[in-house]
This record gives structure tokens, C-alpha cells and sequence, in this order.
């Protein structure tokens, strides 16, 4: 009943930009922790951001930073990633994960066996 839909994704070219949205239904994304990861063909899925409280500070892994951005639009039941300076190494699959604000723990942030509920994923394609 919970569930969670990615979309943004595309084609774009080294240095363009991607704005992921991740849109919720049957929960409320205030309450829950959200994490964004990504899996590249033939790599393990790893983690890229995350943030617990509305409000709180988002975290993100050492690739993305300083690039890519994610925020909450709470009225939309919406998080989003805004992703800039895109580099090829950056091609994957993103996901948008959520699980309980009040159990997690900001260590849990890259442990994708932390989150409970997943979206399908929105493709990202990073070539000239």
C-alpha cells in the first residue's frame, strides 16, 4: 500500500543537470527518513544522500557532494534530488528509498538493509 515513484531521469550531457522527484502515496514523507541510491551496471547499489528530519541536514556521499542536492516539498509528499554538474561515472539506476524518521539513525544513512520501502528507479544517463 506504501508506495514510492521515481521520475526525472533521462539523457544529458557531461556538466548538464537532472532534477529526480520522488512522490509518495499511502504515508506521509514528513514522517520517514529518505535516502537516494543508485547501482550502475554490474555494481552493488550504493547510497548518495539522505536526510531524517524535515529540516534536519541532509548527508551525502563524497562523489555527489558539493553537486547534487535533495530537499523536501512536504505539501507534494515529494523529495527531491536536484543533480548538477552531471559526470559519466554518474550513469545508474536512482532510487528513492524511505523508512521511520523515529528509528533511524544518521549512521543507517548508506545502509540500503536500513530502508524499508523502495521505488522502481529512473534511469540516468550521463554521455556527450
Amino acid at each position: 500500500q506504501l508506495q514510492l515513484v521515481e521520475s526525472g531521469g533521462g539523457l544529458v550531457q557531461p556538466g548538464g543537470s537532472l532534477r529526480l522527484s520522488c512522490a509518495a502515496s499511502g504515508f506521509t514523507l514528513d514522517d520517514y527518513a529518505i535516502g537516494w541510491f543508485r547501482q550502475a551496471p554490474g555494481k552493488e547499489r550504493e547510497g548518495v544522500s539522505c536526510v531524517s528530519n524535515s529540516g534536519g541536514n541532509p548527508y551525502y556521499a563524497a562523489p555527489v557532494k558539493g553537486r547534487f542536492t535533495v530537499s523536501r516539498d512536504n505539501a507534494k509528499n515529494t523529495v527531491t534530488l536536484q543533480m548538477n554538474s552531471l559526470k559519466p561515472e554518474d550513469t545508474a539506476i536512482y532510487y528513492c528509498t524511505a523508512t521511520p524518521r523515529a528509528s533511524f539513525r544518521v549512521g543507517y544513512c548508506f545502509m540500503k538493509g536500513r530502508y524499508d520501502y523502495w521505488g522502481q528507479g529512473t534511469q540516468v544517463t550521463v554521455s556527450s
